[in-house]
């Protein structure tokens, strides 16, 4: 089971911060033995209570230096008179996967924070019966823990609020409690799972949820030597201890109902504490003042103002028109209603819009191409189908082998955790670059000369790839052959330093992904990109195909981009993770610059938007054969950008 464990300590008489910091330290690794997918700290130093929280072992923990930063800020208040709590988690997942940080602990909810040994078994039906709890998580610790607010918030009283709630709580639960307006740490327990160490000087207290990890603590000799004689002693099964974190007075009381106890915390302390989660830090990053993009954006240089780069040189974007494309495919029209041209289908919205703009507004008949290479999801597969069914155009598909670009996906992701690299993410997506290929060939088989992509939509463009290669991405209106060769040697270059850097690149996928280089930015270009001719407003494109056509949303994001695309859920995971963006905050950036929102709408659609797709990232690492688990706990200790 999971190890909670933390330490109380006074100034008033004595105690230093090497000391408290010292105590922390050394509860967290010995707590390690309990759980290793996870770890977390909260610290309260009576204005803040801090939490950290992330996947993976209490080793990879310890070596964050966000940890050490977080422990120097709310010892810096440590002075003479001041008390500070810290207490800690390393995980055994139970409930929820620990690839989710939301799962992890300390968990933040109803302005508590609280950790939890133990399985709520009906956390479930107490989620159902408490609608107000509302989890976020699938963590039952956030159901017990908002449970318990719940009930103090009505009772004002800790102590009938803590017997409530252990009294409806079925499973096991030893557990660590702090508050936004209490003073006080809830230490309460019905397993027995908990034990507290206390100084004779009566200016330490610390717990753990076993005797054996204060034992080890009592046996490192400095420690011991600063604490002096201690008193160690298990907080039985049915009880609870609360700690007035001023002055460090406890009072211990059963959790079962009695009729002779005064109530205790009749009100508020008369003050809040602000409760921050510091496993977030994208929230923190400074933003350009016009847009929405992050200091850790490739390039980004912002001015004296806060205007970064691409705000500055922003061109308006100003499409052909739909007259040049009515002139463009005039010679192209077929006489007798045979199909005229062929459009390149993904399911998309954008590629759905553009279906239905050339057969019911330009009036030619199309057939629809779609190149499945693994990575096209099901419902990205219905909505082609609803799309062409309702339209009655042909819809001719072309399969690359998909156990072996899957292969060769798992192959690049599994070198890519090895290193991870920013730019090299890129190559998981190297696979469906042959679409361009089978595009030519279909030319070739049809007799049909004109080729529609549905692309070329500038408000789309991701100037990040190239970027976080070091190579700052030409004016090539999104026909990637238009790149200069300077920029084309550059991405070469860098690929060639990683592949060096990095053998476990070099497997079978080699030949796949050099074809895909050259597909894309080799060959010589003469097909139609669709949004160069006509302007991309995202509320008429998403609502004429919702409208028309029944086009099917995704359930796990409220995103329209992409969600088509089984890889953009992991990839942007990546982003988002490592360098605090992910592609919507740049499309979002964009949108903003042509006047279709406002700052302050991208940066609501920005938090919405960059919340992790975990059902998607999940089906996406069953499909390409890894473990999710594994792969996500090497992002989230990966070093960031922020």
């Amino acid at each position: 089971m999971c190890g909670i464990f933390g330490v109380i300590c006074s100034s008033e008489q004595g105690v230093d911060r090497d000391l408290a910091r010292a105590l922390a330290i050394s509860l967290l690794r010995h707590s390690e033995t309990r759980g290793r997918e996870a770890a977390g700290i909260a610290v309260h130093d009576g204005e803040h209570i801090q939490v950290l929280k992330q996947g993976g072992s209490v080793s990879e923990f310890l070596a964050n230096p966000k940890l050490h930063e977080l422990l120097d800020r709310a010892l810096a208040k440590f002075e003479h008179g001041r008390t500070v709590a810290i207490t800690g988690h390393s995980r055994l997942a139970t409930n929820g996967a620990q690839s989710n940080v939301d799962n992890n602990q300390p968990v933040i909810t109803h302005g508590s924070v609280a950790l939890h040994n133990g399985i709520v078994v009906n956390d479930r039906v107490l989620s159902a019966r408490y609608p107000t709890i509302a989890p976020r998580s699938e963590l039952d610790t956030e159901v017990l823990a908002g449970l318990l607010r719940t009930k103090l918030d009505v009772s004002h009283d800790l102590v009938a609020a803590t017997r409530e709630t252990f009294a409806e709580i079925e499973g096991s639960a030893s557990i660590a409690m702090l508050f936004d307006n209490l003073d006080v740490m809830l230490l309460a327990t019905n397993t027995g799972s908990l034990f507290q160490l206390s100084n004779e000087a009566g200016n330490v207290i610390a717990f753990a949820s076993e005797r054996f990890i204060l034992q080890r603590v009592l046996e490192e000799k400095q420690l011991s030597a600063k604490l002096g004689t201690c008193r160690l002693e298990q907080i039985r099964a049915g009880h609870a201890l609360a700690i007035q974190l001023e002055g460090l007075k406890r009072r211990a009381f059963s959790l079962a109902p009695a009729n002779d106890e005064r109530p205790f915390g009749d009100a508020p302390n008369g003050h809040h504490v602000e409760i921050v989660d510091y496993s977030s830090h994208v929230d923190r990053l400074k933003r350009c003042t016009k847009c929405i993009l992050p200091s850790t954006f490739p390039y980004v240089a912002f001015d004296e103002n806060g205007v970064c780069a691409y705000c500055r040189t922003w061109k308006t974007i100003q499409p052909k028109g739909a007259k040049a494309l009515e002139e463009l495919v005039e010679p192209y029209r077929s006489k007798d209603g045979s199909p005229d041209v062929i459009v390149a289908f993904s399911g998309g919205r954008d590629s759905s819009y553009g279906l239905h703009y050339v057969k019911k507004v330009l009036g030619m008949n199309p057939i629809a191409f779609t190149y499945d290479w693994g990575m096209v999801t099901d419902l990205a597969r219905r909505n082609c189908a609803r799309v062409c069914g309702k339209l009655g155009v042909e819809h001719i598909i072309r399969s690359a082998d998909i156990t072996a670009k899957r292969r060769y996906v798992r192959k690049n992701i599994e070198a890519w955790l090895k290193k991870p690299e920013l730019g090299m993410v890129t190559l998981f997506m190297a696979g469906d670059k042959e679409f361009y290929a089978h595009a030519r060939q279909l030319r070739k088989e049809t007799g049909i000369k004109l080729v529609i992509f549905c692309t070329g939509n500038l408000i789309e463009e991701a100037r990040y790839k190239t970027g976080l290669m070091g190579v700052p991405q030409d004016d090539d209106d999104m026909v990637l052959t238009n790149m200069s060769l300077r920029n084309k040697a550059g991405m070469l270059w860098y690929f060639a330093k990683n592949y060096l850097k990095n053998p476990a690149y070099i497997n079978e996928s080699l030949l796949d992904t050099a074809n895909a280089f050259y597909q894309t930015f080799m060959v010589k270009d003469d097909f139609l990109y669709l949004y160069h001719y006509l302007p991309w407003h995202e509320d008429e494109i998403v609502g004429t195909i919702r409208r028309e056509y029944d086009w099917e949303v995704a359930t796990d994001t409220q995103t329209t981009w992409r969600i088509g695309d089984g890889t953009a859920a992991f990839y942007n995971y990546i982003y988002g993770t490592i360098a605090g963006f992910t592609e919507d905050e740049s499309m979002l950036s964009n949108m903003v610059r042509e006047g279709h929102l406002t700052r302050e709408e991208a940066l609501i659609r920005g938090r919405e938007y960059s919340k992790p797709r975990w059902a998607s990232i999940r089906e996406y690492a069953q499909l390409i054969g890894f473990s999710a688990e594994e792969a996500l706990q090497i992002i989230n200790a990966t070093p960031k950008l922020y």
